[in-house]
């Protein structure tokens, strides 16, 4: 008993596998998870964290070691009433450790710390961007597997179909109702479906590599795509991530002209310095000696020639062609809505009208269906309207395909 509960635990695993299904929704999100470009979000994250770390080091002590070994020409001479003094010597060493410490620098630091991480966000919105724009891309891949799928079950419909016709015919053979070779046109139209049927495969199988390639998922040939019910939005505004990535570069801006508002503030700083030299700090004592300085100093720069302003100027220029970008994103992407929804609103037409013609060619095939049955036309007159029947069938399955991919376009284009 337990071997046979493995067994059909087993089948089922195998049947589930063998039935596995994705969606639109969930293409999606495995492009932007796992497309090689999403790696930069993290790149860039551990970057930033760095360059943090670096500008942060500013708050704390500098430290510096020196150490100089010279020889000189000359050195002080004393006056003979001073003779009891050693003189210099001509070789000098000295070794100093300094340290400096930043007290007040008006806020630059805070405000290079703000830009870095202001810089990192419009960087990872770039890549965001970057990895939207795939969308398309993958709509136009799942929606070409999508009509593979569909054509492949009309292909099945009519070769069971023809199947179930050629049983007829040769019924109607043996019984001398129908002409002796009429089976042979139906085995002929039986070829043609198979060599169809290789065709489709083919394709589809190259569509569905492309698109696991993109997505990084193992999808195959038994997968099943589902089919989705999409709506197109009215009267919303645009949420594309590019007009983020604006407002982003806009802050980016403003954060660096307060960078230079702050760069030409008086700097404080505290600073002390220990050493070991002959000679020291008394030029008198021909001997090493220990020495150490400590005190403040600021430095301010009072005049520029204006170059700060300038640079503060240049960036609100900056600032207007970010608007300008803006504006003209904005304008491209409602032209692009619109035709698409121009292209929605045909393919419904063609829609509306591919139901009336199917159901005039069914009205149209059933009759031949009797007239063959009677012998009163041949295979070739029936095949003629089953392939006419099949040939628009599929003709409203592309353009239901169509329509749902015009739609898909529609949403990625408006931001959904």
């Amino acid at each position: 008993m337990k071997y046979i509960t493995l067994i059909l635990i087993l089948l089922m695993s195998l049947t589930s596998k063998a039935q596995q299904s994705i969606t639109l929704e969930e293409c999606y999100d495995l492009v932007i998870e796992n497309y090689p470009l999403a790696k930069q979000v993290k790149l860039l994250d551990a970057q930033n964290k760095l360059d943090l770390d670096v500008i942060s080091t500013s708050k704390l002590p500098q430290l510096s070691l020196d150490a100089q070994a010279t020889y000189q020409s000359d050195v002080i001479q004393f006056p003979m009433a001073m003779s009891g003094i050693e003189p210099l010597n001509k070789d000098q060493y000295r070794a100093t450790v300094s340290v400096n410490q930043l007290i007040y620098n008006g806020g630059a630091t805070d405000a290079s710390l703000q830009l870095k991480t202001t810089q990192l966000k419009t960087k990872q919105k770039q890549v965001e961007v970057s990895l939207y724009q795939l969308k398309q891309q993958i709509n136009q891949l799942y929606f070409s597997v999508l009509l593979a799928q569909e054509s492949q079950l009309l292909l099945n419909a009519k070769q069971a179909q023809l199947e179930a016709k050629l049983k007829e015919v040769q019924s109607g053979i043996k019984y001398g109702v129908i002409l002796p070779s009429s089976d042979k046109i139906l085995q002929a139209e039986l070829l043609k479906i198979s060599q169809q049927f290789n065709a489709l495969e083919s394709n589809k199988t190259s569509l569905i590599q492309t698109l696991s390639s993109l997505i990084s998922q193992p999808l195959n040939a038994s997968t099943i795509f589902q089919k989705p019910l999409l709506d197109t939005p009215l009267q919303t505004e645009l949420t594309r991530p590019e007009l983020e990535l604006f407002q982003l570069k806009k802050e980016e801006i403003e954060n660096s002209e307060t960078l230079l508002s702050k760069q030409n503030a008086p700097k404080l700083l505290g600073f002390a310095t220990g050493g070991y030299g002959n000679p020291g700090l008394n030029m008198l004592d021909n001997s090493f000696q220990t020495f150490y300085t400590v005190g403040v100093k600021v430095n301010w720069t009072v005049f520029d020639w204006k170059a700060n302003k300038k640079q503060r100027q240049s960036l609100a220029i900056n600032k207007d062609f970010i608007e300008n970008e803006t504006e003209i994103f904005k304008l491209n992407t409602n032209i692009a809505l619109n035709q698409q929804q121009k292209e929605i609103d045909k393919i419904e037409t063609f829609i509306t009208s591919d139901l009336e013609i199917i159901n005039l060619r069914k009205d149209v095939l059933k009759s031949a269906d009797s007239q063959l049955k009677n012998g009163v036309i041949t295979s070739s007159a029936y095949i003629t309207e089953l392939t006419n029947l099949y040939e628009d069938e599929n003709t409203m399955v592309k353009h239901d395909i169509q329509l749902q991919l015009a739609k898909a376009n529609y949403n990625v284009i408006k931001g959904q």
